[in-house]
Order: structure tokens, then sequence, then C-alpha cells
């Protein structure tokens, strides 16, 4: 079937609000909204209702490398570095050795137990799918209005982030091994190893000039700030991938420094990047929904099966285990740390390198990561919130105050969410009544959607929402637990 550029827009016009709306629906019935996207992606593809013809894994992998970028840089410059102080060096363990005992074990198991792929192709399945992507899990989080105990948050979060590099290394590695069999695998420590540091270094130093750049080269126009970032995050990927580095941990670190520096304009470049990158994981998931043929997944679906539960119940326990020895940690966080490792759309992308090389078997390998990744978000992000409160790692609403908004680019103190709920003591009680730490401002109450300004005087009801100002969110977090107390 052949489409003009207007029916190619169209299509994707209607394709993008398909997926956006029925985002919504699929968070209610707890479906990562990943899931959805994939499967829209399908249903419009050749085999589907829509039938569209799309077979081009170089424009996939393009579009994918695009993506993965404006995921990364977005992920990073919302990962707070005052929350993973204390647990990145843990989160850059699980995110390195974590991976590649994964890509082991799952290569190993697909060599001599499944028997599905030579040892040098079962251990490329395994590296492709050793990546995890947290962002389905935390969005079922977010719709349910719940955290996670013990700091197992910003470590799910690091993790995802700052895995893919290894990930796509040992992606790149076994295709360069198969493609020259006489290589050994010793040639590829050192390159790891500086391909690691380049990226990291790289990105560390594109990251400091980018906000020296950005805070002052006056733009005439506010709009153009998000361009200027976007043209800087390319141009770390890139020129760190010419120096050998790891464009893709380049960028992450790049905004890892950008979101915890003072810049102009920081909120409303962190909501552009937010937003783009729901568009380019939307795109991207759509397009991979496009290039798979549903009855090429039939022929795989045993051995999909098999590898899959493989990887959730031996592989990445395996690892998460190994990787949490040297600290101490209840066996219910590493149980919900194993059951978190998710595959999404990153390992599918991962996928099309072996088929853009021209790899042995490499559709049928493409076939089973994608029924891999379809089968753990099903099993394991349909679950994950039930999961958790099994293990009672949720930490209720009412005691967890809610990031609102900063105030300004160079104001440190944000403007915090907490609600008077059911019960609570404080409620029918005047403002001044209550215990409010001198460094707390309550500055507006929502009280069903009107607005005002409290007083002393101003009598608490139940179902409040008072916005305060704090420029420490632990005060926020004991302020609002004395708020829970019940009377």
């Amino acid at each position: 079937m052949s489409f003009s550029l207007e029916n190619i827009l169209m299509f994707g016009a209607i394709l993008l609000l398909i997926s956006v709306v029925s985002s919504k629906t699929s968070y209610k019935l707890g479906i990562p909204t990943l899931m959805l996207f994939i499967g829209i992606g399908m249903l419009a593809g050749s085999e589907g209702l829509g039938g569209i013809w799309f077979d081009d894994s170089k424009t996939a992998q393009f579009l994918g490398v695009i993506a993965l970028n404006i995921i990364l840089f977005s992920g990073g410059m919302d990962t707070n570095w005052e929350n993973i102080r204390t647990i990145w060096v843990k989160g850059v363990v699980l995110s390195t050795l974590g991976v590649a005992i994964t890509a082991l074990c799952v290569g190993l198991f697909c060599y001599f137990v499944m028997g599905t792929f030579p040892l040098a192709e079962s251990l490329l399945l395994g590296a492709i799918i050793s990546s995890t992507d947290a962002a389905s899990t935390f969005a079922i989080f977010r719709q349910k209005s719940a955290g996670l105990k013990h700091n197992l948050r910003p470590l799910l979060e690091f993790e995802s982030g700052s895995n893919d590099p290894m990930a796509f290394f040992l992606t790149i590695a076994m295709i360069a091994m198969i493609q020259d069999p006489d290589s050994s695998w010793l040639i590829f420590i050192p390159k790891f190893f500086g391909g690691m540091l380049i990226g990291a270094i790289g990105g560390f130093i594109f990251g400091k000039i980018s906000v020296i750049l950005i805070n002052r080269i006056k733009l005439d126009i506010d709009g153009l700030y998000p361009v200027m970032a976007m043209a800087l995050m390319f141009m770390t990927y890139t020129i760190t991938d010419l120096a050998t580095g790891n464009g893709f941990l380049a960028v992450y670190v790049m905004g890892l420094i950008l979101g915890n520096s003072t810049i102009v304009h920081k909120r409303s470049l962190m909501k552009f990047f937010d937003g783009i990158s729901w568009l380019m994981q939307i795109v991207m998931f759509l397009t991979l929904g496009l290039l798979v043929f549903p009855s090429q997944m039939i022929k795989v679906a045993i051995p999909g099966v098999m590898i899959s539960l493989f990887l959730i119940l031996i592989a990445r326990p395996i690892a998460v285990g190994l990787c949490t020895l040297p600290w101490k940690m209840q066996f219910r966080d590493r149980l919900f740390l194993s059951w978190c490792g998710l595959r999404g759309a990153v390992p599918i992308i991962f996928a099309t390198y072996p088929l853009v090389a021209g790899i042995p078997q490499s559709r049928t390998i493409f076939n089973v990561v994608f029924f891999i990744s379809l089968t753990s978000l099903l099993l394991q992000g349909s679950t994950i919130f039930g999961c958790a409160r099994l293990l009672g790692l949720v930490v209720p609403a009412k005691l967890k105050p809610h990031y609102f908004v900063h105030l300004a680019d160079t104001y440190r103190s944000e403007l915090r969410e907490v609600v008077v709920t059911t019960n609570s003591h404080v409620a029918g009680k005047q403002i001044l009544e209550i215990k409010i730490p001198d460094s707390i401002l309550v500055v507006l109450i929502d009280r069903n959607g009107r607005f005002f300004s409290p007083r002393g005087n101003t009598r608490l009801e139940t179902n409040d929402k008072l916005y305060v100002i704090a420029e420490n969110p632990k005060q926020v977090e004991e302020f609002a637990k004395y708020v829970a107390i019940h009377s």
C-alpha cells in the first residue's frame, strides 16, 4: 500500500492521538503504557487492521537512537542528585555488573538448555535483553499516588537510566565477535573501560559547558532555549561517539549535570523534555510495533516464554543477589528489585542492530526479544504495584508530600503539597494551633477546588491541600507525617 505525504501525516496523527487517549485507560487497567503503544503499532502494521507495510530496520534503528538520546537526557535531568547520593554506588554496580551477569546467564541458558542459537548468538541475545526499563513501573506508581520505602525508587530509577550504555556495549561487542570469530573477547575489556570513561568525562564536560552557554547566551526568544539544549545534547552524543566513548552514557551524565545545576528557564526545559520524551517513546513504540510481523511471533512463542521466565525468575534475581551482597538489605527489598527488572523498548531497539549488521538468525533474535519484552511488560508491569503492596513497601499517599512546582529557576525553595487526611489530628484546628516549623510557610490552601490564602485563624478541614514553601524536602516530609497523625 502506497501513501502520500498527507496520508502519512493523517495516519501518524491518528496513531498518536489513539496512543495518548488510550494511555488513560491503560493506567486504570494496570496495563503498562508501553505495552499499549506497541500493541497499537502492531494493529496498524502490515498484518494488522491498518495494513501499513513497514520493514525498514535501519529507519527503526535511526528513530530508536534519536528517541533513546532524548529519553536518557530527560531522565538525567529529572534525577535529583540528593536522592541518589546514598545509593549511586549500588546503582552503578547494578547497571554494569548486574547487566553483565544477566546477559551471561541468559546466554548460557539459551545455548545449553534451550539450544535455540549457537553460543555467540545466544550471548548476543542475552546482551540485547540485559537492560531494564522502569518507566512503566513508575507511571503506575504515579497513577496510584504512592511511593516506595527504603529509598528503592531512586535506586531503580538510577539503575534503569544508566544501564542502557552497558547493554549497548555488550550488544555491539557480540556483533563484532560474530562478524570476526577469530577476535578475542579480551580486546573488548579496554574498549569497555575506555568507552565508559570517555563517555562519563564527555558528559561531565559538555554538561558544564552547556550550563555556561545556557546561562550566558541571552536569547531574545525563550522558546529557543529548549532548541539550544537539544542541539547541545546531540552534539554531546556525536562528539563522544566519534571519540570512541559511549554516547548514551555521555547524554545521561549531561542531563544529570543540567538537572542539578542552576540554569535559566530550568523548569520550562524540564517540562519540554518530559513532553518530548513521551512523544519519542510513543513514536518509538509505534515504529517497533509496525516493524514486527505477528505471524512470525507464533514460531518463537515457546522459546520466548521459556527464556522470559528464566530471565524474570532466575537471571534477574541472581544478578540482584550478587550485586547487592556488599550491602545490608532486607530480603523483601531484594525480592522487589528482582521483580522490577522490566524489559521495554530499549532491548527491541538494540535487536535492530543485528538486523542491520546482517547477523545470521537476526530476524529470529529480533522476534524473540520482542516477545520477551511483551511478556515482561505484561507479567511484571501489571503486577508491580501489587507486589510492592504485598511486600509492605508502598508509602501511602497521605505520608508522601507531592512535588508541585519550583518558584523560580534561581530560587532553591519549592512549593509542595501536604494533604489533611481523614481522621488527621489537625482537622478542625486553626493554623495557629498546630506546630509548623519556622522554616515552613503555608501560602495556599485548596479546599474542594477553591484556592485561598490562609490566616492564623483559618480552620483546617479534611481533604484540604496545603501548599507550603520549604527549602529542605525532608522538613516537608516530617511536616506531612505530623499532619497525617490520627486524632
